[in-house]
Protein backbone atom coordinates (compact mmCIF):
# COMPACT_ATOMS: atom_id res chain seq x y z
CA UNK A 1 0.00 0.00 0.00
CA UNK A 2 1.92 3.26 -1.23
CA UNK A 3 1.61 5.92 1.87
CA UNK A 4 2.51 9.50 1.22
CA UNK A 5 3.62 11.68 3.96
CA UNK A 6 1.66 15.36 4.54
CA UNK A 7 3.67 17.71 6.55
CA UNK A 8 3.11 20.04 9.04
CA UNK A 9 4.14 23.81 8.57
CA UNK A 10 4.64 26.62 10.77
CA UNK A 11 4.55 30.64 9.42
CA UNK A 12 7.87 31.99 10.76
CA UNK A 13 6.80 35.25 9.31
CA UNK A 14 2.42 36.04 8.77
CA UNK A 15 2.04 38.99 7.37
CA UNK A 16 -1.22 40.07 6.57
CA UNK A 17 -1.87 42.54 3.87
CA UNK A 18 -4.87 44.91 2.39
CA UNK A 19 -8.19 42.91 1.65
CA UNK A 20 -8.75 42.67 -1.59
CA UNK A 21 -12.25 43.83 -3.89
CA UNK A 22 -12.51 39.93 -4.08
CA UNK A 23 -12.72 39.30 0.16
CA UNK A 24 -9.42 37.64 0.50
CA UNK A 25 -6.59 39.33 2.52
CA UNK A 26 -3.24 39.45 0.70
CA UNK A 27 -0.05 37.33 3.04
CA UNK A 28 3.79 37.65 2.91
CA UNK A 29 4.80 34.54 4.98
CA UNK A 30 8.16 32.51 4.95
CA UNK A 31 6.77 29.02 5.46
CA UNK A 32 8.61 25.98 6.62
CA UNK A 33 7.59 22.36 6.56
CA UNK A 34 8.19 19.70 9.33
CA UNK A 35 8.85 16.36 10.02
CA UNK A 36 5.46 16.16 11.70
CA UNK A 37 3.29 14.53 9.50
CA UNK A 38 -0.24 12.65 8.49
CA UNK A 39 0.27 9.70 6.44
CA UNK A 40 -2.14 9.12 3.44
CA UNK A 41 -2.10 5.46 2.17
CA UNK A 42 -3.79 4.40 -0.73
CA UNK A 43 -4.40 0.95 -2.24
CA UNK A 44 -6.90 -0.12 -5.50
CA UNK A 45 -10.45 -1.37 -4.71
CA UNK A 46 -13.31 -1.73 -6.63
CA UNK A 47 -14.84 1.53 -5.37
CA UNK A 48 -13.79 4.22 -3.21
CA UNK A 49 -13.53 4.57 0.04
CA UNK A 50 -12.24 6.36 2.98
CA UNK A 51 -11.26 6.47 6.35
CA UNK A 52 -9.19 8.10 9.04
CA UNK A 53 -8.04 7.10 12.37
CA UNK A 54 -9.67 10.53 13.99
CA UNK A 55 -13.62 9.90 14.20
CA UNK A 56 -14.19 13.78 14.02
CA UNK A 57 -12.35 14.04 10.61
CA UNK A 58 -13.52 10.33 9.04
CA UNK A 59 -16.55 11.90 6.60
CA UNK A 60 -17.04 13.66 3.43
CA UNK A 61 -15.83 16.72 4.94
CA UNK A 62 -12.79 15.69 5.25
CA UNK A 63 -10.25 18.30 2.99
CA UNK A 64 -8.85 14.72 1.79
CA UNK A 65 -12.22 13.79 -0.08
CA UNK A 66 -12.86 17.06 -0.81
CA UNK A 67 -9.54 16.86 -3.42
CA UNK A 68 -10.64 13.94 -4.74
CA UNK A 69 -14.01 15.11 -5.35
CA UNK A 70 -12.20 17.90 -6.98
CA UNK A 71 -10.23 16.07 -9.56
CA UNK A 72 -13.52 14.22 -10.97
CA UNK A 73 -15.19 11.39 -10.77
CA UNK A 74 -13.73 9.21 -7.52
CA UNK A 75 -11.35 6.70 -8.45
CA UNK A 76 -11.36 3.00 -7.39
CA UNK A 77 -8.99 3.38 -4.64
CA UNK A 78 -9.48 2.63 -0.59
CA UNK A 79 -8.02 5.99 1.18
CA UNK A 80 -6.50 5.38 4.91
CA UNK A 81 -5.02 8.83 6.74
CA UNK A 82 -3.62 8.41 9.98
CA UNK A 83 -3.57 11.63 11.64
CA UNK A 84 -0.38 12.84 13.85
CA UNK A 85 -0.69 16.92 13.04
CA UNK A 86 -3.79 18.26 15.33
CA UNK A 87 -6.43 19.83 14.12
CA UNK A 88 -7.44 23.27 13.74
CA UNK A 89 -4.10 24.59 15.38
CA UNK A 90 -2.54 26.54 12.49
CA UNK A 91 0.17 23.85 11.40
CA UNK A 92 -1.92 23.32 8.32
CA UNK A 93 -2.64 19.56 8.57
CA UNK A 94 -5.89 19.75 6.37
CA UNK A 95 -4.32 21.29 3.63
CA UNK A 96 -1.26 19.16 3.76
CA UNK A 97 -3.78 15.92 3.47
CA UNK A 98 -5.67 17.62 0.58
CA UNK A 99 -1.82 18.07 -1.44
CA UNK A 100 -1.03 14.72 -0.93
CA UNK A 101 -4.13 13.65 -2.46
CA UNK A 102 -2.88 15.67 -5.86
CA UNK A 103 0.51 14.58 -5.41
CA UNK A 104 -0.82 10.93 -5.19
CA UNK A 105 -2.78 11.88 -8.75
CA UNK A 106 -0.11 13.40 -10.02
CA UNK A 107 2.06 9.74 -9.55
CA UNK A 108 -0.68 8.19 -10.98
CA UNK A 109 -1.96 6.20 -7.37
CA UNK A 110 -5.76 7.55 -8.40
CA UNK A 111 -5.59 6.69 -11.89
CA UNK A 112 -3.87 7.68 -15.24
CA UNK A 113 -3.27 11.30 -14.49
CA UNK A 114 -4.80 13.97 -16.89
CA UNK A 115 -3.38 16.83 -17.42
CA UNK A 116 -4.87 19.98 -14.75
CA UNK A 117 -4.34 23.38 -14.29
CA UNK A 118 -2.79 21.58 -10.69
CA UNK A 119 -2.14 25.30 -9.02
CA UNK A 120 -5.94 26.26 -9.58
CA UNK A 121 -7.14 23.27 -8.18
CA UNK A 122 -5.17 23.26 -5.01
CA UNK A 123 -5.77 27.08 -4.78
CA UNK A 124 -9.48 26.55 -5.03
CA UNK A 125 -9.04 23.58 -2.02
CA UNK A 126 -7.51 26.02 0.49
CA UNK A 127 -5.16 29.08 0.75
CA UNK A 128 -1.51 26.75 1.80
CA UNK A 129 -2.45 23.49 -0.29
CA UNK A 130 -0.19 25.81 -3.35
CA UNK A 131 2.28 25.75 -0.72
CA UNK A 132 1.97 22.10 0.55
CA UNK A 133 2.04 21.29 -3.67
CA UNK A 134 5.69 22.51 -3.92
CA UNK A 135 7.32 20.21 -1.00
CA UNK A 136 9.70 22.87 -0.06
CA UNK A 137 10.14 25.79 2.41
CA UNK A 138 9.25 28.86 0.72
CA UNK A 139 7.80 32.61 0.73
CA UNK A 140 4.32 32.34 0.09
CA UNK A 141 2.56 35.67 -1.58
CA UNK A 142 -0.47 37.07 -3.36
CA UNK A 143 -3.34 34.78 -1.11
CA UNK A 144 -1.40 31.63 -1.24
CA UNK A 145 -0.82 31.02 -4.89
CA UNK A 146 2.67 32.68 -5.21
CA UNK A 147 4.98 30.55 -3.60
CA UNK A 148 8.70 30.80 -4.04
CA UNK A 149 11.09 27.91 -3.02
CA UNK A 150 13.75 28.82 -0.11
CA UNK A 151 16.28 26.22 -1.22
CA UNK A 152 17.41 23.68 1.28
CA UNK A 153 16.46 24.32 4.95
CA UNK A 154 18.49 23.93 7.90
CA UNK A 155 17.76 20.85 10.02
CA UNK A 156 16.55 23.53 12.72
CA UNK A 157 13.97 22.37 15.03
CA UNK A 158 10.58 23.45 16.74
CA UNK A 159 8.64 22.90 19.86
CA UNK A 160 4.84 23.08 19.38
CA UNK A 161 2.35 23.42 22.25
CA UNK A 162 -1.27 22.79 21.51
CA UNK A 163 -3.94 24.64 24.14
CA UNK A 164 -7.06 22.89 24.59
CA UNK A 165 -9.23 25.65 22.56
CA UNK A 166 -9.85 25.95 18.95
CA UNK A 167 -9.53 29.10 16.75
CA UNK A 168 -11.95 30.73 13.90
CA UNK A 169 -9.57 31.60 11.53
CA UNK A 170 -12.63 33.90 9.91
CA UNK A 171 -13.31 35.59 14.03
CA UNK A 172 -9.26 36.37 13.94
CA UNK A 173 -9.13 38.00 10.52
CA UNK A 174 -12.40 40.28 11.62
CA UNK A 175 -10.44 41.06 14.94
CA UNK A 176 -7.20 42.48 12.51
CA UNK A 177 -9.25 44.22 10.49
CA UNK A 178 -10.84 45.95 13.38
CA UNK A 179 -8.14 48.19 14.17
CA UNK A 180 -5.88 50.19 11.58
CA UNK A 181 -3.05 48.61 10.18
CA UNK A 182 0.13 50.14 8.37
CA UNK A 183 0.25 49.33 4.35
CA UNK A 184 3.21 47.72 3.70
CA UNK A 185 5.40 46.91 0.48
CA UNK A 186 8.49 43.93 0.16
CA UNK A 187 11.03 47.38 0.56
CA UNK A 188 11.62 46.64 4.22
CA UNK A 189 9.68 43.47 4.41
CA UNK A 190 10.45 41.27 7.99
CA UNK A 191 9.29 38.25 5.46
CA UNK A 192 12.20 38.98 2.83
CA UNK A 193 14.80 39.73 5.52
CA UNK A 194 14.07 36.53 7.52
CA UNK A 195 13.93 34.35 4.19
CA UNK A 196 17.33 35.80 3.39
CA UNK A 197 18.63 34.87 6.82
CA UNK A 198 16.72 31.42 6.45
CA UNK A 199 18.99 31.10 3.49
CA UNK A 200 21.89 32.06 5.04
CA UNK A 201 21.40 29.51 7.75
CA UNK A 202 21.53 32.78 10.71
CA UNK A 203 19.59 31.13 13.45
CA UNK A 204 20.21 34.28 15.77
CA UNK A 205 18.50 36.31 12.83
CA UNK A 206 15.63 34.60 12.47
CA UNK A 207 14.84 33.51 16.01
CA UNK A 208 14.93 37.38 16.16
CA UNK A 209 12.86 38.21 13.20
CA UNK A 210 9.41 35.77 14.20
CA UNK A 211 6.95 37.73 13.02
CA UNK A 212 3.17 36.51 12.88
CA UNK A 213 0.13 39.47 12.31
CA UNK A 214 -2.41 37.17 14.24
CA UNK A 215 -0.29 36.88 17.41
CA UNK A 216 -0.74 39.57 19.88
CA UNK A 217 -4.79 39.62 19.04
CA UNK A 218 -5.10 36.32 19.53
CA UNK A 219 -2.87 36.13 22.78
CA UNK A 220 -5.15 39.29 24.24
CA UNK A 221 -8.07 36.94 23.02
CA UNK A 222 -7.42 33.54 24.23
CA UNK A 223 -6.09 32.58 27.56
CA UNK A 224 -5.37 29.09 26.66
CA UNK A 225 -2.70 30.60 24.04
CA UNK A 226 -1.57 33.39 26.42
CA UNK A 227 -0.99 30.91 28.86
CA UNK A 228 1.22 28.48 26.10
CA UNK A 229 3.37 31.43 25.08
CA UNK A 230 4.08 32.05 28.75
CA UNK A 231 4.98 28.59 29.82
CA UNK A 232 7.85 28.73 27.05
CA UNK A 233 8.95 31.67 27.46
CA UNK A 234 9.69 30.42 31.31
CA UNK A 235 10.83 27.65 30.38
CA UNK A 236 13.55 29.30 28.74
CA UNK A 237 12.23 29.86 24.68
CA UNK A 238 13.80 32.62 23.65
CA UNK A 239 10.70 34.10 21.36
CA UNK A 240 7.81 32.25 21.26
CA UNK A 241 5.18 33.28 18.12
CA UNK A 242 1.87 31.23 17.38
CA UNK A 243 1.67 29.43 14.69
CA UNK A 244 -0.70 30.64 11.74
CA UNK A 245 -3.67 31.86 13.08
CA UNK A 246 -3.73 29.54 16.07
CA UNK A 247 -4.36 27.72 18.14
CA UNK A 248 -0.73 26.19 18.51
CA UNK A 249 2.19 27.92 19.31
CA UNK A 250 6.02 27.11 19.35
CA UNK A 251 9.47 28.21 19.37
CA UNK A 252 13.05 27.22 17.47
CA UNK A 253 16.22 25.48 18.78
CA UNK A 254 19.13 24.68 16.44
CA UNK A 255 20.16 21.30 17.75
CA UNK A 256 17.19 18.76 19.36
CA UNK A 257 18.50 19.30 22.69
CA UNK A 258 17.39 22.77 22.72
CA UNK A 259 13.72 21.79 22.31
CA UNK A 260 14.01 18.98 24.94
CA UNK A 261 15.64 21.13 27.28
CA UNK A 262 12.59 23.57 27.33
CA UNK A 263 10.25 20.61 27.20
CA UNK A 264 11.87 19.43 30.52
CA UNK A 265 11.18 22.43 32.49
CA UNK A 266 7.57 23.30 30.60
CA UNK A 267 4.40 23.56 33.31
CA UNK A 268 1.25 22.95 31.77
CA UNK A 269 -1.82 21.73 32.65
CA UNK A 270 -2.28 17.99 31.44
CA UNK A 271 -4.86 19.39 28.95
CA UNK A 272 -1.68 20.95 26.70
CA UNK A 273 -0.51 18.98 23.55
CA UNK A 274 3.53 18.92 22.93
CA UNK A 275 5.29 18.42 19.80
CA UNK A 276 9.03 18.38 18.85
CA UNK A 277 9.72 18.22 14.93
CA UNK A 278 12.40 18.93 12.71
CA UNK A 279 12.47 21.39 9.57
CA UNK A 280 11.51 19.11 6.78
CA UNK A 281 14.59 17.86 4.66
CA UNK A 282 13.69 19.62 1.32
CA UNK A 283 15.47 19.61 -2.05
CA UNK A 284 17.99 22.16 -2.60
CA UNK A 285 15.72 23.60 -5.53
CA UNK A 286 12.46 23.08 -7.34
Amino acid sequence: MPTLQAPAKINLTLEVLARRDDGYHGIRSVIVPLDLADELAIEPSDRFSFSCDVRDLDDERNLAVAAVRALGEAPPVRMELRKRIPAQAGLGGGSSDAAAVLRAAMMGLLGEPRPRNWLGVARALGSDVPFFLSGAGALVEGTGERVTPAGALPRWHALILKPPVAISTARAYEALDAAPRPQRTRTGSVSIALLEALQRADFECVEALLSNDFHDVIAAQTPEVATAIDALRNAGAHNALLAGSGSCVFTLAPQRAGVEAIRERLKLPGAYGCYAAAFAATPEWR
